[in-house]
């Protein structure tokens, strides 16, 4: 079991699972009702091995820097439990099995897709991104918003602009979720010699950066209401914690103590998945009583 647990953490298990839970949630903003089983088994199952393999990769790929930085350090192949000859077929068996799974029993576009997702983490984001720029998280952001798209394509089989919206959200969201962390652990990131934003241009710089992109979100996550996607269901749950978001990060401006910055991650997270389950409330609850009022009214005018 200690081994199981070994390849287990290998997979980040927490932050795939909300990658996969923001897919599903795509799965079922796109149709009416619950998804098609094949599309909503199968799809959940490709996506989720694909974000594990990138996951691994990720292992691979950062196991120099994962010995200097105390919140890795524990890590498999930082502390030598696993070796990078089984992480790498481990990584690649669950990459080539997503690919199947999805290519096969789900749709090529899919397939696809995500592909470029686990290349774009695993490769651009982590191999470059990360050491190049202090822009790494914003730029290498759009590989961990792609899900919803999955989620979507997985169901319908094509691209739809509301889609594209929810990666649009994921996608600014990242950055003032991934920089609260790093203000907190930029001891680390100093010490492993990568260029986080706190860690080149300073805490006060990277506060600011949080609040401009938490207003930048704000407002992106009222698109779907202003373009007639959801509805006031939804609306009102984005103003609320957007507002949220908005005063952890003001607040963090002028912090109480060190670990707020933890704080503020921590309720990034939350504020995701509870956007996400808005979005699914609005439409699959509201939405139906909303039609079956308004065909209620059609027939008595008829």
């Amino acid at each position: 079991m200690s081994r199981v647990n070994e390849y287990m953490e290998l997979t980040k298990p927490r932050v795939v699972a909300l990658l996969v839970f923001c897919a599903v949630i795509g799965m079922f903003l796109a149709v009416p009702g619950v998804p098609p089983w094949r599309a909503l088994v199968f799809g959940t199952l490709g996506i989720w091995l694909a974000s594990a393999s990138a996951a691994a990769f990720n292992h691979l790929i950062d196991q120099r820097i994962d010995k200097l930085m105390a919140r890795t350090a524990h890590r498999p192949l930082a502390t030598g439990h696993l070796t990078p000859r089984q992480v790498m077929v481990f990584a690649l068996a669950l990459g080539v099995l997503s690919m199947l799974i999805l290519v096969l029993l789900v749709n090529p576009l899919t397939a696809l897709l995500t592909f470029g997702g686990l290349i774009g983490y695993a490769v651009v984001y982590t191999a470059y991104l990360k050491r190049a720029t202090p822009q790494n998280i914003v730029i290498g952001g759009l590989a961990g918003a792609i899900p919803p798209v999955l989620g979507w394509t997985a169901v319908t089989g094509e691209l739809h602009a509301f889609a594209v919206q929810l990666c649009l959200i994921i996608f600014v969201w990242t950055p003032p979720h991934f920089w609260a962390l790093a203000i907190f652990r930029r001891d680390d990131y100093s010490r492993a010699q990568v260029p986080m934003l706190p860690v080149t241009h300073g805490v006060v710089y990277t506060r600011w950066h949080v609040l401009l992109y938490t207003v930048l979100l704000f407002l992106v996550t009222l698109l779907p209401s202003l373009t007639g996607y959801s509805g006031l269901v939804y609306l009102g749950g984005a103003v609320v914690l957007g507002a949220g978001f908005l005063y952890y990060a003001v607040r963090l401006l002028n912090p109480p103590d060190e670990l707020f910055a933890m704080k503020v991650f921590n309720y990034s997270i939350v504020y995701l998945m509870a956007l996400f389950a808005f979005l699914l409330a609005d439409h699959w609850l509201v939405d139906p009583l909303l039609q079956q009022g308004q065909g209620f009214v059609l027939q008595r005018a008829t």
